[in-house]
């Protein structure tokens, strides 16, 4: 299990355990330490988000009152898909999604392959149609108050082959103590987290960290940390150069750039790169003995440590 800040990619905490426990166990332990570190790191507010597993009803009492928020997916039990179906038509919105701006000229879409081969071999195929929210009250049983439960309901098409069989409605809830903001924000920081997802994907197919090369839990709860701590410090490498001066705005897109980069873009931009070093009179120089567009950053990034230190 691990705990991620969100902010800036960080692995806050790691936890090794036996496959046969579930994933959720002992969450709201290492997520109060979490809050606790932030806070004391400065930042003045702190939200929590997880799946339906990380729900943690019976701490969502004691985080509201420490004036944490949270945003957690909720397991689609029957008597939530009834309060859903009860609902009006008029508490419905359409969800609409934000798509990516083309800042070139548009293209032609290429035939989708993966259709036609869907339809010529009859595969069973699921398509999304339309998607609407709406949000109610709902007091959990281990809760002492209600909270705000945003429902996403999506329509879907179930086809084989050429032929329709059969429309589907399944229901996507999320539950929140944030009160100021639309039910489409919520919505849309739940859906973010999926970008944590992808830190877990990392961690797993270029870090290797959740490799687990050893032959008991403590051992390979060490080899987690050593290796997380290297993603850590490409995060922290990040945050210190300094995007102020004159080329403001393009210090502030290289920034970007670098806390969004893969570790192993990371690691050829910053740490392979062949040096010389060259012994002098008291002192020792290093010749850079290649080029790359990230060069200028990484000297920027030395002027900072050097600056710190």
């Amino acid at each position: 299990m691990a705990i991620t800040l969100s902010n800036t990619q960080e692995i806050l905490f790691l936890e090794n355990r036996p496959g046969s426990r579930p994933s959720h166990e002992g969450a709201a332990a290492l997520l109060d330490k979490a809050v606790a570190l932030v806070t004391r790191a400065g930042f003045r507010r702190a939200t929590l988000r997880g799946d339906t597993d990380y729900s943690q009803t019976a701490y969502l009492d004691g985080w509201d009152r420490k004036g944490v928020e949270f945003v957690f997916g909720y397991a689609c039990y029957e008597n939530l898909k009834g309060c859903a179906d009860s609902l009006p038509d008029s508490a419905w919105t359409p969800l609409e999604r934000k798509g990516y701006e083309i800042k070139t000229a548009p293209r032609l879409r290429p035939e989708n392959v993966r259709d036609r081969v869907v339809k010529q071999r009859e595969y069973r195929n699921i398509r999304l149609e339309e998607e609407h929210f709406a949000e109610f009250d709902y007091q959990p049983s281990k809760c002492d108050k209600p909270y705000r439960m945003v429902v996403v309901r999506k329509l879907l098409t179930i086809e084989r082959g050429e032929n329709l069989l059969f429309p589907e409605v399944r229901y996507f809830f999320y539950i929140t103590n944030k009160r100021n903001v639309f039910a489409r924000e919520i919505v849309r920081l739940a859906n973010t987290r999926c970008d944590q997802e992808r830190l877990f994907g990392v961690q797993k197919s270029e870090v290797k960290s959740f490799r687990c090369p050893l032959d008991n839990l403590l051992s390979n709860w060490a080899y987690m940390v050593c290796t997380t701590l290297a993603w850590n410090l490409s995060r922290w490498f990040a945050l210190i150069l300094p995007d102020r001066g004159r080329w403001k705005e393009r210090r502030k897109a290289e920034k970007h750039d670098v806390s969004r980069m893969n570790f192993t873009t990371f690691v050829n931009a910053f740490m392979r790169i062949p040096t010389q070093v060259v012994r002098g009179a008291r002192r020792i120089k290093l010749r850079l003995l290649s080029w790359n567009r990230w060069q200028a950053v990484f000297l920027r990034a030395l002027d900072s440590v050097r600056a710190i230190a």
